[in-house]
C-alpha cells in the first residue's frame, strides 16, 4: 500500500519522540510540510493550495514546492479543482488512504479497544471487547497485537501498511518515555517498555499517553468539542482523570500528569485510595466507590431492587445502579447524585483555573443516568464565578465508546507528522 521507504523502531525515545533506525522519522521532511500535512488532516475535507498558502503565511512557490514533494512521496494526492473565485481554479488536495493505516489502541481498566484510521482521519475499523489490564502487559499487549493482525486482514492490509501507532492506557505516563510509572490500578505495568512490546511486529513507531488524554484529543476532533480551543474532558470509570485542551492543544505538564483529577482530594476524612492518599475523588466517586455503596444498601435492605440483584449475582455494578435508579430507586439515585455532586465540586476548582469553554463527560460511569450529569452541572454552577459558567456547557461524550481509540490515531498521526 504505502510507497515509502519505512523505519525500523528501535524502542528509544528522545525528547518524547520515538528514535526509529534510519533516521526516517518522521515522515515529513521539514516544518512547512508538516504544517501542511497537519493542516489537511484538521480539515477533514480536500484543501487547496491557496487555502493552505493563505493560513500558513508561506510563499506560494514554497507551498507548490513542498506539496509537489509530499505528493510524490504518497502523502497527498489531488482531488479535483475548487470553485473558481475568478481566477485560475486551485487544485485540491487530500491525504489518500494509500499514504497508510494508523493503529490506535485504548486500554481500559476492564476493555481493550482497537482500531484502524487512515493517516487523513477517517475510523476504518473499530474493536472492542472486555479485558483487564491486571492480567499484565504480555498478555493484554498480547491481545492487542493479535486484535490488530485480524483488523489489518479484514482491510487487506498489513503490519507494513501502519505508519504509527498510538497506545492510550489507564495510568499515569512519563510523556518523554511513554512508559507508565507507578500506575495505581495496573500492577505489573509499572516501567514497561509499551512502545518495544511492538517491535517484533511492526516497524512503525508507537506513541503512548494517558487514556483520558487521548479521548480529549478524540473529541477534540470529531466529537462535541470539535472547533472549540479550551476544552475540559472528564471520564468517570474504574478511575476518574482530566484531559485539558488549551488554546486547541493538549496540555500534559511538565512530566505528562496534568488532568489527574482523580486523585485530588475530595475528603480528607475519605476512604483509602488505590494511590494510598485518603479522600481522592476517584476512591469516593468512580466505578468501584458506586458499587460498594450499592452492595451495602444491599446488604443492609435498603433497596430492594440491588438486594435482589445482589442475592442473584453475588456482585453489584455501577451499572447496576444506574438500572435501579431509572426505576425509581431512591437510594440508588442517591449515590449516584453523591458522586454527581463530588466530581463537580472538584470541576468547580478546574474551571475557576482553567475557564474552559466546554466540559465533557465522558466514560462508563456517565452513562448510567441523567441525575449524575445534573449534579455535576449543579455543583458547578453554584461553586464558580458567573462569569467563568455564563456560556459554559457541560455535555456528554458524543463518540462514547470510539473518544478513546479516535483520539489514539490523533496522537499517533500528530506525532509522525512532528520534525522534531
Amino acid at each position: 500500500m504505502t510507497q515509502w521507504k519505512k523505519s525500523i523502531y528501535t524502542g528509544h525515545v528522545s525528547d518524547g519522540v520515538a528514535e526509529v533506525a534510519d533516521g526516517r522519522y518522521p515522515l515529513v521532511e521539514n516544518r512547512v510540510q508538516a504544517e501542511i500535512m497537519c493542516h489537511v488532516r484538521a480539515m477533514n475535507r480536500p484543501v487547496s493550495r491557496s487555502e493552505i498558502t493563505e493560513v500558513l503565511g508561506v510563499s506560494r512557490s514554497k507551498i507548490s514546492l513542498e506539496v509537489g514533494r509530499l505528493i510524490g512521496a504518497g502523502l497527498l494526492a489531488g482531488d479535483g479543482l475548487a470553485k473558481s473565485e475568478g481566477g485560475r481554479r486551485s487544485s485540491l488536495l487530500r491525504i489518500p488512504r494509500s499514504a497508510g493505516l494508523i493503529a490506535a489502541v485504548d486500554l481500559g481498566a476492564t476493555s481493550t479497544d482497537v482500531a484502524l484510521s487512515t493517516l487523513g482521519g477517517e475510523l476504518l475499523i473499530h474493536r472492542g471487547e472486555p479485558g483487564d489490564v491486571k492480567d499484565g502487559p504480555q498478555r493484554v499487549l498480547g491481545r492487542v497485537k493479535e486484535l490488530l493482525s485480524e483488523l489489518l486482514a479484514e482491510q487487506g492490509a498489513d503490519a507494513r501498511d501502519v505508519v504509527a501507532i498510538g497506545v492510550g492506557v489507564p495510568g499515569p505516563v512519563e510523556h518523554a518515555s511513554g512508559v507508565l510509572r507507578s500506575p495505581p490500578i495496573m500492577p505489573g505495568w509499572d516501567g514497561f517498555p509499551i512502545r518495544a512490546a511492538f517491535a517484533d511486529g511492526y516497524e512503525a513507531p508507537v506513541f503512548v499517553d494517558n487514556d483520558v488524554n487521548v479521548m480529549a484529543l478524540g473529541e477534540h476532533r470529531d466529537g462535541v468539542g470539535k472547533g472549540e480551543d479550551n476544552v475540559l474532558f472528564v471520564k468517570i470509570g474504574t478511575g476518574i482523570g482530566g484531559g485539558i485542551i488549551a488554546d486547541g492543544h493538549l496540555q500534559r505538564g511538565s512530566q505528562g500528569c496534568a488532568g489527574d483529577i482523580g486523585h485530588i482530594c475530595a475528603d480528607p476524612e475519605g476512604p483509602v485510595c488505590s494511590c494510598g492518599n485518603r479522600g481522592c475523588l476517584e476512591a469516593m466517586a468512580a466505578a468501584p466507590a458506586i458499587a460498594a455503596k450499592a452492595e451495602r444498601c444491599a446488604k443492609e435492605g435498603l433497596s430492594p431492587i440491588l438486594q435482589g440483584v445482589f442475592e442473584e449475582r453475588g456482585v453489584l455494578t455501577a451499572r447496576d445502579v444506574g438500572e435501579a435508579a431509572s426505576r425509581g430507586d431512591y437510594h440508588a439515585l442517591q449515590i449516584i447524585k453523591e458522586s454527581g455532586r463530588l466530581v463537580g465540586q472538584v470541576l468547580a476548582t478546574l474551571v475557576s483555573t482553567l475557564n474552559p469553554s466546554i466540559i465533557v463527560v465522558g466514560g462508563g460511569v456517565a452513562n448510567i443516568g441523567h441525575s449524575l450529569l445534573a449534579e455535576i452541572r449543579g455543583a458547578v454552577y453554584r461553586r464558580s464565578l458567573p462569569l467563568a459558567t455564563r456560556n459554559l456547557p457541560i455535555v456528554p461524550s458524543e463518540l462514547d465508546q470510539i473518544a478513546g481509540v479516535t483520539g489514539a490515531s490523533v496522537l499517533a498521526a500528530e506525532g509522525v507528522l512532528q520534525t522534531s
